[in-house]
This record gives structure tokens, C-alpha cells and sequence, in this order.
């Protein structure tokens, strides 16, 4: 396994993918009700508004969501 495939690795890119546009990476640090660590969200730097991972609930999406939507993101999807 090399290390670009690490979660912190992981993470450290995504930060910098949503400071390209004018994104913050929140993740909640309270255990979820099953018992695992919280989730993560996007928020707009400038209203501070939280664009990605507040439904259901909030800090509900996976790393691999927050992956996916900043991907398309850069592919011009969003």
C-alpha cells in the first residue's frame, strides 16, 4: 500500500482540491450512533454555508463522498 493511499494523504489532497474552489473540509470528531467517527461536510469559504454532507444529517458524508463530489467538481459536473 503506498502512501498516497492513506486517509491523511487522501485528505491533505482533497483540502487542497476544495481550496481551489473556495471549499472547507469540516469533519466531525463525535462518534456517530454506530458507534463510528463522524463524518465529514463541505462548506463555502465565503457564506459559510454548508454545500455537501448535511443531508440526512449533518457531517453524513464518507470520505470517499467527499472524494467523488470534488472529482466532479474539477470534471466540470457540478
Amino acid at each position: 500500500m503506498s502512501r498516497k493511499e492513506f486517509d491523511a494523504s487522501r485528505m491533505r489532497r482533497m483540502k487542497r482540491v476544495a481550496a481551489r474552489y473556495g471549499l472547507t473540509i469540516l469533519t466531525a470528531d463525535k462518534m456517530k450512533v454506530l458507534g463510528h467517527p463522524g463524518g465529514h461536510a463541505l462548506r463555502e469559504n465565503v457564506s459559510y454555508r454548508i454545500v455537501f454532507g448535511d443531508e440526512p444529517k449533518p457531517f453524513s458524508a464518507s470520505l470517499d463522498e467527499v472524494e467523488a463530489y470534488l472529482d466532479a467538481l474539477e470534471a466540470g459536473g457540478e
